[in-house]
């Protein structure tokens, strides 16, 4: 490994990094400390501002070519402690034993509390015989929805840069590698949970719920039950994150339990997608034959996953029903959050208590998601185009997207008939806020990818940079928040990365 030069950088300009114990404080029983594995002549593709203010880090240094190697896995960053942790999961419903980070590589914590992270920085002991590297491909993915979920104020993990290196990776094809520099408070997943239950580790299970809870839940310690506490807390913010999600379109592909964050961030992006076309049963990850991942099943899947992190907390817990009744939040908690959103999304801000409100707007949306089903509706174009519609008082341009024209009058009796009840400014508002221009939709982010694997990473640049202000206009590039194109439905994407 590498070390730092001083000859080669300005001590002034390099972070204190003020590393905190966090994870590591648990003991090896959850991690093995290791080294990343370097990659030949790295090079940058992509870095983020907005992450970099996540970590103080000193104007310039992100671009410098100690940032580089460090955040390419050449050379320690000055005081890490790099390790990949233990975990075990279900994957597509099947118990997978243990896994771990197979590919990704923890730096440490922060001061400001943001644990750093590469991913595709080489093998582990976890790797299960994978090489523990990560393409450019999956990599732009990563980084860029990364930063667009951020921006849509979805939870997420942040990607704070990419780097790539002529390095070949074989996958169904020979690819090129990179190296994404993720960063969150924790990336603790359910599967964490679910491997010392497994193994009926119950002094490390304690340990790592009351290292969660002290951490991140607080709140949680003064409950007369703290561990259904904590069941409860994460059942909330997943609850909350699953309607996110639904309403926005945003499909996961691979919800493993391994790949739920204790933390309700959306964590591990994969085979993900935007919804193009509105299809309440498409299935984005082909290599998911049975279509467990369907976009309409993740709300199902993600209290399933609870299910699973309760059964491993139970042995904390010790009361089965007050394991259920924590579990039962997630419910209710996910029918109130989608209602709210989806409500904002069509500017149903009522003048006065809208409780009264709560089941006619349920049977309006019902029927409108299924118009939207019935009429094969681009999902992002629909909502663009009522928010203009509610705004200007013409619902032309909305009516044209549907062949059943009879349906879309029918429905918009009911819808402008609960309008006139609310605020008109208030209403356009609250839909120009929740109904973005712009999504990370596949083919714009195979744009991306094309021009990179040619070296050309100004449209990664140029998409970055829609996509972290998704709700505005940007004249230059109105053709990124139209219809995907034809050539768009040919796009596969797998657990391959």
């Amino acid at each position: 490994m590498n070390s730092l030069d001083p000859a080669h950088s300005d001590p002034a300009a390099r972070p204190d990094w003020g590393w905190q114990p966090g994870f590591a404080a648990l003991g090896p029983a959850f991690f093995t400390a290791l080294q990343p594995t370097p990659v030949p002549t790295p090079h940058w593709v992509g870095t983020s501002a907005s992450a970099a203010r996540l970590l103080a880090l000193p104007p310039g240094w992100l671009h410098s070519d100690e940032a580089l190697q460090a955040l390419s896995g050449n050379q320690l960053l000055a005081g890490s402690q790099p390790m990949a942790t233990v975990y075990s999961g279900h994957q597509f419903g099947v118990w997978a034993g243990q896994l771990g980070d197979g590919r990704a590589i923890s730096l440490g914590e922060t001061a400001q509390g943001m644990e750093i992270q590469l991913k595709g920085a080489g093998r582990t002991p976890y790797s299960r015989g994978g090489d523990g590297r990560a393409v450019l491909r999956s990599s732009i993915r990563e980084f860029l929805c990364s930063e667009a979920m951020h921006a849509l104020g979805i939870p997420t993990t942040r990607a704070l840069c990419v780097t790539g290196s002529p390095l070949p990776v074989r996958r169904e094809t020979l690819e090129t590698a990179a190296v994404v520099t993720r960063l969150a408070p924790s990336f603790i997943r359910f599967g964490h949970f679910e491997h010392f239950a497994a193994r009926d580790m119950q002094p490390e299970l304690r340990a790592l719920a009351d290292y969660v809870i002290d951490r991140y839940y607080p709140g949680c310690r003064a409950d007369a039950t703290p561990y259904a506490a904590l069941l409860q807390a994460v059942s909330e913010r997943t609850a909350e994150l699953l309607a996110q999600w639904q309403a926005v379109g945003f499909c996961h592909g691979v919800m493993n339990t391994d790949n739920m964050s204790i933390l309700g961030l959306t964590i591990d992006y994969g085979p993900f997608q935007f919804l193009d076309t509105f299809d309440p049963g498409h299935i984005c990850n082909h290599s998911d034959a049975q279509g467990r991942y369907a976009f309409n099943r993740q709300p199902q899947v993600a209290y399933w996953n609870l299910f699973c992190l309760a059964q491993a907390l139970l042995p904390l817990i010790e009361d089965e029903e007050a394991a259920l009744a924590a579990l039962a939040v997630y419910k209710s908690r996910y029918a109130l959050a989608f209602l709210t959103r989806m409500r904002a999304k069509l500017g149903l801000v009522y003048r006065q208590d809208d409780a009264q409100h709560s089941d006619s707007d349920g049977a309006l949306i019902e029927q409108l998601l299924g118009l939207l089903a019935a009429n094969r509706v681009d999902y992002t174009v629909f909502w663009l185009r009522l928010t203009d519609a509610v705004d200007s008082g013409d619902f032309t341009p909305v009516r044209d997207l549907f062949l059943d024209r009879e349906g879309w009058d029918d429905w918009l009796r009911g819808y402008s008939a609960r309008l006139v009840q609310t605020d008109g400014a208030s209403a356009v508002a609250a839909m120009r806020t929740s109904n973005p221009r712009y999504v990370l939709r596949n083919h714009l982010g195979e744009l991306a990818i094309r021009a990179a694997q040619d070296g050309d990473f100004s449209v990664l640049e140029q998409l970055q940079q829609v996509l972290e202000r998704p709700y505005e206009i940007h004249p230059e590039h109105t053709q990124w928040s139209g219809f995907a194109p034809e050539w768009a439905s040919s796009i596969a994407i797998s657990c391959s990365s």
